[in-house]
């Protein structure tokens, strides 16, 4: 047996404390039996069993020890004992237990296994039927778990295709998710507004709306959603391309339109829309998709494009393009109503001494003033076209009859004819206008503008600022004008042009003291053209430089050449044109000319009308002032004609006034005329001015003139203009002042040939010249007297 020892200790503060011992005695024998009898293992005979302590089997280590005898006789065994020869090999069986290491032990005799053959049959044979079945069974199993591993493989093999059929539907549907917030992405991205409605008629309420259509309308989604879309045209419902979106609509097809919406604010824009209809899977309309595209910008630049096409661009006016168009539909008009088309041409008179004095910026503003005035002094429903820098064209409608177009045209002429102010600066300009009537004057718009044309050169040739109605003869005029503008490009060079001179009288004295200088033209084919028919013309062409230049040139050497011969006195009158005095060398030029000619500055009188220092008058202060620095007298032509104030004309440093002949022509049988004209002479004394009255041609009105102290006289009373050697001899024989009849055999005398055919014109100059006679000549009883006027 064995003694166990277990100590016993006490728990204090200061740590464990041993108490004593627990001891057990343990009978080894009877320990080690009663667990092989449990577990049914008792030693068989033959067979030594041994239980010891360490690595000795002696008795003092020895616990346990049990043997039993031999195993019988060989008639007890089941095989032959000399079958088992060898030992067996002892069985030893280790463990640690209570910190001890213990052995076990089983050993056996050489016949153990003869004399218990049986048993080990039994197992044997047991084992092996066992095994067979065990074997059976395993491959049961197996072919069961094959069948399983196969069912479980195509199990899987199917699972893992369905696997990759969900993945790939998975796939598919995160891209379609993706590809839809792609599309999300890009509706909300877009600068274009997108709108998506139900297909719900007839209202056809909101269900979406992008961030640019909130940006475009001003409104924002919650201002929109659920309600119709005519929350972005308002009242503004009968436009065209509305009403196609709501037919597209209502027949569920796409349209396209270009419409005009509204903002939140109120402000309008253009748009192009276009929707298109959404269908479910039935082919069903549900909703409708829309794009808007804002063409607001688009649209202003079509219509600057177009204004610039058809529009003026200084003035806002017609141009040509859209004065055809509307003057085309007029006279279709015209035509089916029966009813009378007027077209006026109008031209500015003398604007291009505007722009050369005071330069195009200023004349620009000035022509937008016109404008504005012509719109005003005419009917909405009539047209107003700039045709050119100082031309218009005025197409007027709906007119009874001659005598009321001629009523609206005066309007229209006084308009203009009022003061035009500019940056403190008054400017006075007046109007030349002609007429043309549909269809009296022409059928088509061509024909028509070009008669208004000619009509409005006669008005300029009958004095400026008056309205003329195109007749037949004004066509043969217009041909005849074509060709003096072509002949008096070269009528300097060829010598045709030469200078006339009217004496200028004192009515105190009765003596020549002055002349003034008169441009003739002397055409070596129609004879003397009179100076209504050209002079015009070569303002308007330029020509009147060059040949004013002329002019001056030509009078101060004829001046000079009267001093030579004893009368250095005698003072000479030269007219200035518009285009001359704009000149910036114009005092320059007159200097030069007194320096090369030897002329006393004080001899030459420098003529302007009243109507060309009027149009600017601050300007022309300074040029006179420098004009009048040379030494040269001032007068002022046509007085009273223009819109002189008493205000500039006390600041202008002129030295003669000159009564118009218009006033003097009836001062003895119209009081209004005597009245002027007595007006001008005591105006002109009141501020230390000379008088002269100009077209004197009766006793009467001379009477008149010396009666209210006019100082000079000019006019046929006393003499025609006069050629430069027939002036010689008038100043040579003392000629004063009395009736020019008396006179008529001391001067040449003139003929006037009328005839329409100026070859024939011609060759009767040429014989009444070899006679001695002044030939005058005219192809019509206008031209005839308008010469003797």
């Amino acid at each position: 047996g064995f003694l166990v020892a277990l100590p016993v200790y006490a728990q204090e503060k200061e740590g464990k404390k041993l108490l004593g011992f627990t001891t057990a005695v343990f009978r080894s024998q009877a320990l080690v039996e009663g667990a092989l009898n449990a577990a049914k293992l008792a030693p068989l005979p033959g067979m030594e069993l041994k239980v010891y302590l360490g690595t000795k089997d002696d008795a003092a280590h020895t616990v346990y020890r049990h043997r039993e005898g031999d195993g019988g006789p060989d008639g007890d065994t089941i095989f032959p004992r000399w079958l088992f020869f060898d030992r067996p090999t002892p069985i030893l069986h280790s463990f640690d237990a209570a910190g001890k290491t213990w052995h076990v032990e089983a050993d056996a005799e050489t016949d153990f296994f003869a004399t218990h053959a049986s048993r080990a049959l039994g197992v044997l044979v047991f084992g092996t039927l066992s095994t067979i079945l065990l074997a059976l069974y395993i491959q049961l199993q197996f072919d069961r778990s094959r069948k399983i591993a196969g069912l479980v493989e195509r199990r899987t093999a199917e699972l893992l295709q369905a696997n990759r059929l969900l993945e790939q539907d998975n796939q598919a549907r995160h891209q379609a998710e993706q590809a839809l917030r792609m599309r999300e992405r890009a509706i909300e991205a877009s600068n274009n507004a997108v709108i998506i409605t139900s297909a719900a008629a007839p209202f056809f309420p909101i269900e979406y709306v992008n961030p640019a259509f909130e940006r475009i309308t001003g409104f924002s989604a919650q201002d929109v959603i659920g309600k119709s879309c005519s929350i972005l045209w308002g009242q503004d419902s009968e436009q065209s391309g509305m009403r196609e979106i709501l037919k597209s609509g209502l027949e569920q097809r796409e349209g396209h339109a270009t419409m005009r919406n509204y903002r939140k604010d109120g402000t309008p824009f253009w748009c192009e829309i276009h929707i298109a209809p959404v269908r479910d899977d039935g082919g069903k309309v549900e909703h409708f998709v829309a794009i808007q595209y804002d063409i607001t910008e688009t649209r202003r630049y079509q219509e600057e494009l177009e204004t610039l096409a058809n529009r003026d661009g200084l003035t806002g006016l017609a141009n040509r393009n859209l004065l055809n168009d509307r003057l085309q539909q007029a006279i279709v008009q015209a035509a089916n109503h029966r009813e009378t088309l007027w077209v006026a041409y109008l031209d500015l008179d003398r604007f291009k001494f505007v722009n050369d004095t005071v330069g195009h910026r200023v004349g620009d503003r000035l022509l937008c003033q016109v404008a504005r005035r012509l719109e005003a002094s005419l009917r909405n429903s009539d047209t107003i076209a700039r045709v050119g820098a100082d031309e218009f064209i005025l197409v007027l409608q709906e007119r009874a009859d001659e005598l009321n177009v001629a009523d609206d045209l005066q309007q229209v002429l006084d308009a203009i004819a009022k003061p035009l102010t500019d940056e403190g600066h008054e400017f006075f300009l007046s109007g030349s206008m002609g007429v043309a009537a549909y269809p009296n004057d022409g059928t088509d718009a061509e024909t028509l503008i070009k008669h208004a044309d000619i009509a409005m050169y006669r008005a300029k040739e009958l004095g400026r600022n008056n309205t003329q109605f195109f007749t037949a003869t004004m066509n043969q005029r217009a041909m005849e004008r074509l060709r003096i503008e072509s002949d008096l490009r070269s009528a300097l060079e060829r010598h045709e042009l030469l200078l006339h001179y009217q004496p200028q009288v004192d009515l105190a004295t009765g003596r020549v003291v002055g002349v003034e200088a008169l441009l003739r033209w002397e055409h070596r084919e129609l004879g003397m053209v009179p100076p209504g028919r050209f002079i015009a013309l070569a303002e308007e062409t330029g020509l009147i430089v060059p040949i004013g230049a002329w002019v001056l040139q030509t009078a101060c050497r004829q001046a000079r050449e009267w001093q030579a011969a004893g009368f250095g006195s005698l003072r000479v009158a030269v007219n200035l044109s518009a285009r001359q005095f704009s000149q910036k060398d114009l005092v320059e030029s007159v200097a030069e000319t007194l320096v090369e000619t030897g002329l006393d500055p004080a001899c030459l009188e420098i003529e302007l009308t009243e109507s060309l220092v009027m149009t600017d008058v601050e300007r022309a202060i300074g040029v006179l002032r420098n004009l009048k620095f040379l030494g040269v007298k001032l007068s002022i032509d046509d007085f009273g004609t223009g819109y002189s104030s008493l205000s500039y004309l006390k600041r202008f440093p002129i030295d003669v006034l000159k009564i118009d002949q218009s006033f003097v022509r009836d001062i003895t049988v119209d009081a209004e005329d005597a009245a002027i004209a007595a007006a001008i002479i005591s105006l002109a004394h009141s501020l230390k001015l000379q008088v002269i009255a100009e077209g004197v041609e009766t006793e009467a009105q001379l009477t008149f003139l010396r009666r209210h102290g006019c100082d000079q006289m000019q006019g046929y009373y006393f003499s025609r203009p006069v050629a430069p050697a027939d002036l010689l001899q008038m100043l040579k024989t003392g000629a004063s002042l009395t009736p020019a009849a008396e006179r008529s055999e001391a001067l040449k005398q003139t003929v006037l040939a009328v005839d329409p055919d100026p070859r024939v014109g011609a060759a009767l100059a040429r014989v009444l010249r070899s006679e001695g006679y002044e030939v005058l000549q005219a192809r019509n009883p206008d031209e005839a007297f308008e010469m003797l006027a």
